[in-house]
């Protein structure tokens, strides 16, 4: 097997309903009942203008080599409507993977949800008008070479975060996070939870019932001293 240069034409895909209902729940919600540890680096970051905040999808995971983009060429052809492509790319930032060309093919083609680049693009003077979520690092005119190596539908790490295949991508103005697919029922149920109590709490922010006792008792237990006066230095 030629590690380094393989393409899996299959994944396996999560379950569309509950996949769907993350929608509804903003990113920070989600990625708070997963230990506030599932999102990705904010050097990845919206730049297009979806109408839609909300973004969903399976991963269609692709490696790319740094500045080459052969094996996202490969994703492209096998990409289906409602993929969300999530993209590595050794962190680099001197050559662009994707301009308008390619990624009109899977606006209007494929259809895909949208993209994750863990890199820049370019042609952002078209991109970023458009209604079509696009994430990644920044733009450069320098074009990428297409030499490989590079996998698709393999684990990666994109924004220094595991993606398997078929994880559910969820994404917002906020940014994106990362929800593995076996555990994504038992997360969808938390979360809804954790939105229902966020929503009282910001009702409550609004309202002058806030409940601030925690803040003394969690100085108290972590030692902090207050002190009724002022620094000295």
């Amino acid at each position: 097997m030629a590690v380094g240069k393989r393409i899996y034409l299959k994944r396996h895909m999560p379950d569309k309903d509950v996949m769907m209902q993350f929608k509804t729940i903003p990113a920070s919600n989600t990625c708070d009942v997963m230990g506030r540890n599932a999102a990705m680096n904010p050097r990845i970051r919206l730049v297009s203008s979806p109408k839609d905040q909300m973004m969903v999808g399976p991963a269609l995971t692709v490696k790319c080599r740094a500045g080459d983009n052969l094996a996202l060429h490969a994703a492209l052809n096998m990409a289906s409507e409602g993929d969300v492509l999530v993209v590595s790319n050794e962190e680099d930032n001197t050559r662009s993977l994707m301009g308008e060309v390619m990624m009109a093919y899977l606006r209007y083609d494929r259809k895909v949800a949208g993209i994750i680049l863990d890199g820049p693009i370019r042609d952002i003077d078209e991109i970023g008008k458009w209604d079509f979520p696009v994430y990644c690092t920044g733009t450069t005119p320098g074009g990428p070479y297409k030499e490989g190596p590079g996998e698709v539908n393999v684990p990666i790490s994109c924004g220094g975060i595991s993606v398997n295949p078929g994880d559910i991508i969820l994404a917002d103005p906020d940014g994106i996070i990362v929800i593995p697919r076996k555990d994504a029922a038992q997360i969808l149920e938390d979360a809804k939870k954790f939105q229902a109590a966020d929503e009282k709490k910001l009702e409550a922010a609004k309202n002058g019932t806030a409940n601030r006792a925690w803040v003394e008792k969690t100085l108290e237990a972590k030692e902090f001293e207050i002190i009724d006066d002022v620094y000295e230095p």
